[in-house]
């Protein structure tokens, strides 16, 4: 289209439409594909953290038996030393759990980068529609 030539209001209009249609569509497969590879990431982590821990469990129990038995050799009871060791691994789980729900919340999850974009593309159309709105008055 030459410069100086004004489109018709429908046109306009009808370009406003197929263009918001194209971009929403754009958009939705953007998401849907963030939200895959979101969920996909989530899934490797929880079973890695599954697998891990099935595989701890049991060297932990050894370690905290031979801490244990580290300190009763220090003159300290059977009771008291599986209290000690035990209260300290309780501390270390609870943070170690803590730290693993913090990683699977689900803001982590949103597909942030879809909102950013989607953010992004209506100041720009606000802005194509002000630009539009400018040229129609002084035309």
């Amino acid at each position: 289209m030459a410069i100086g030539q004004s489109r018709s209001i429908p046109d306009l209009f009808g370009d406003l439409v197929l263009q918001a249609t194209t971009l929403i569509r754009t958009e939705a497969r953007l998401a849907r594909t963030e939200m895959s590879e979101n969920i996909s990431r989530a899934g490797v982590g929880i079973g890695c953290l599954i697998a891990g821990a099935v595989l701890l469990i049991p060297a932990l129990v050894i370690l905290l038996q031979a801490a244990v038995n580290a300190l009763i050799t220090t003159d300290l009871t059977p009771a008291q030393a599986a209290g000690i060791v035990g209260g300290i691994a309780l501390v270390i789980g609870l943070i170690l759990a803590f730290v693993g729900m913090r990683q699977l919340r689900p803001a982590t999850l949103m597909p942030s980068k879809t909102i950013n974009q989607l953010q992004h593309d209506a100041a720009i159309a606000r802005e194509q529609a002000r630009n539009d709105n400018d040229i129609q008055r002084a035309a």
